[in-house]
């Protein structure tokens, strides 16, 4: 029988709510030197990288489109997405394809990394505030910092990295300035 505590609360209901301690689980991955991490939420599945068909007229963001099970699937250099160099293709470069959802329709964006490391478990008060400040990505796109081993991930803001109506601005001013762009011959 539970033994109850002088303020009525059983040690049963204490030790009850102290297991209940709540966690979220990302997918940490390698962008250049750095280490990212995003919530696995979104996550449909992550595919190796095999080729992909470039699209005209495209911001260099975006890579091009690869066919998955008859989909087709955008793909985002996130190192370009982030103002940085162009993703080297290499042995462990893989697509991580990611459900996103806007106007209340489900869209799949693949997201070009330079390698998947883990999937780390975190309690939600270990996810720490993202910097003000020194960070070299846009603050929008941090949501926080894991601190694993006295490193810290960046843990990325998948609405605001992945905005579906951003992106589609991007892309319609890339074909505006190409279109525009005097030609030459």
């Amino acid at each position: 029988m539970p033994s109850l505590s002088l303020n009525g609360e059983s040690s049963f209901a204490r030790s009850q709510q102290q297991e209940e301690v709540q966690t979220r689980q990302f997918l940490t991955f390698v962008l250049g030197e750095e280490m990212f991490a995003m919530p696995i939420d979104h996550i449909r599945e992550i595919i190796e990288f095999s080729s992909l068909t470039e699209v005209p007229l495209m911001p260099n963001f975006l890579r091009g489109v690869i066919n998955l099970r008859g989909s087709v699937v955008p793909v985002i250099d996130l190192s370009v997405r982030f103002g940085r160099a162009t993703t080297t293709i290499a042995r462990r470069t893989c697509i991580v394809i990611m459900e996103v959802t806007q106007d209340e329709q489900t869209l799949l964006l693949g997201v070009m990394v330079d390698a998947v490391r883990t999937v780390l478990t975190v309690e939600n008060e270990k996810i720490e505030p993202p910097l003000s400040f020194g960070a070299r990505l846009r603050a929008d796109f941090i949501e926080g910092m894991i601190n694993v081993k006295d490193r810290f991930i960046v843990v990325l803001d998948v609405g605001a990295v992945l905005s579906v109506e951003e992106l589609s601005t991007l892309i319609g001013m890339a074909v505006a300035e190409e279109l525009n762009a005097p030609s030459a011959s």
